[in-house]
């Protein structure tokens, strides 16, 4: 298998008058009424705006992200392992870097993560999220590490073996925490994002 997906085309975008409020003002203090001066920014980041859309972007636009993508017939052999090996550290980094959270069904998480069952309905106008809203996501972005982390090796039963013993039952509530974490992966497929 070989891979190369590059970076993903960026539209030229003005932004003189919202770095000029933003360094005077802050993110979210910004006032009202404005000074000509800032009238003035916010014409001209409009006016070059639109140069950018009719010139440079209208090229941006049609350019498209570079993926080149070769698969072998080993890789399709036992295509889960071929994957594993990719998709574990794209969820560690995704993990680290992550700015939000989706809403994580109180369903798929322990009892002591879950949300009152009535907390959306009575805050989904104010944008609000309850208190364990991005432990959830943690845990079940943990959970899918985990089984990719046990999907990478190839002996994770050899744990529960020994000479004389083979731990059955813990073998199998390992099975179903992996298990578990693949379907929450594809539960959340779309959600894998930063």
């Amino acid at each position: 298998m070989r891979v190369y997906i590059g970076p993903y085309v960026d539209r030229w975008i003005s932004r003189v008058y919202d770095h000029y409020m933003r360094d005077k003002y802050g993110y979210n203090n910004w006032p009202e009424t404005q000074t000509g001066v800032e009238r003035f920014l916010e014409k001209t980041e409009d006016v070059l705006q639109w140069i950018y859309n009719h010139t440079v972007n209208l090229y941006l636009d049609r350019k498209q992200r570079k993926v080149r993508v070769r698969i072998d017939r080993y890789d399709t052999w036992s295509m889960d392992h071929t994957l594993a090996p990719i998709i574990l550290p794209m969820l560690k980094q995704l993990k680290e870097t992550k700015h939000g959270a989706p809403i994580v069904d109180n369903v798929d998480v322990p009892e002591e993560l879950r949300a009152p069952e009535d907390w959306y309905e009575k805050h989904s106008t104010m944008g609000e999220v309850d208190p364990k809203h991005f432990e959830r996501w943690d845990w079940v972005m943990d959970e899918m590490i985990h089984a990719f982390e046990q999907k990478c090796k190839d002996d994770w039963q050899a744990y529960y073996y020994s000479y004389n013993d083979w731990d059955m039952e813990g073998m199998k509530a390992e099975q179903e925490r992996i298990s578990n974490g693949f379907r929450l992966f594809g539960k959340y497929y779309e959600a894998l994002w930063d």
